[in-house]
């Protein structure tokens, strides 16, 4: 990607940014319901990401249930989880999240990460990254649950496939992305997880019973995650 202007030129996905669209529920009011829950909650699995993350124990500042409280429960309900989800997330909102304390003063075990892929598209209020900028903003995050959680186990997840068709042009971005991912997890020596295969047809289609809109998961899809995440959980937390 070439950029052409001063303000294009920097990389947008690791400049901590507060909320930057109409995200449909309080941006502010989530982040400061974390902040007054979190010591309470005590985690031991703290969760990092994107509407996909924060829909699954379901959107409680709509009261609306968008993901699958079956295969949440099926995952943690033994477990201490924090949900750092939110919904229209980019790594450069993860980060001004973890700068402003959502993460500080906890003692978490694992700590999974999925984020960035809102920042593969563009709106009126940011720009699409390519994809070394967007693993340079996974990178920044990492960093900061490094100082944060340093006694965590970090598992990166590979960004999940979107768009029905396996030739889209998002497709082939995402991989791009994932290599990148995956490279970042081998250097620093983190888990690596990738679903996207298990959520996808055997003609390489992403059906709607495993994402509804192509991009938010189903509760099929949500099983799946957490049939993936269940040996991590076991090895690192035992089971209960």
């Amino acid at each position: 990607m070439v950029h052409t202007g001063l303000h294009e030129a920097a990389n947008t996905a690791i400049i901590p940014t507060p909320e930057l669209e109409d995200n449909h529920y309080d941006w502010r009011a989530r982040h400061e319901r974390i902040l007054s829950v979190k010591h309470q909650v005590d985690p031991e699995i703290v969760l990092i990401g994107d509407s996909i993350t924060h829909f699954w124990e379901g959107d409680f500042e709509t009261g609306t249930i968008h993901g699958s409280k079956e295969a949440w429960n099926s995952l943690f309900a033994p477990y201490r989880v924090l949900n750092l989800g939110f919904g229209w997330d980019r790594t450069q909102n993860v980060l001004w999240r973890l700068d402003h304390g959502e993460l500080e003063g906890l003692n978490p075990k694992i700590v999974v990460i999925l984020i960035g892929t809102n920042n593969t598209g563009e709106t009126n209020n940011a720009r699409a990254n390519d994809p070394d900028e967007i693993a340079e903003g996974l990178n920044a995050i990492c960093d900061r649950i490094n100082v944060y959680a340093p006694q965590a186990t970090i598992v990166i997840m590979a960004l999940l496939p979107r768009e029905e068709s396996s030739v889209h042009p998002r497709r082939k971005l995402i991989e791009e992305i994932n290599r990148r991912y995956a490279q970042l997890a081998n250097d620093r020596e983190y888990n690596f997880v990738d679903i996207g295969p298990s959520l996808l047809e055997t003609d390489g289609t992403l059906s709607e019973r495993i994402a509804f809109d192509f991009c938010h998961l189903t509760e099929r899809g949500y099983q799946i995650w957490a049939d993936a995440l269940r040996p991590l959980l076991h090895l690192h937390l035992g089971r209960k």
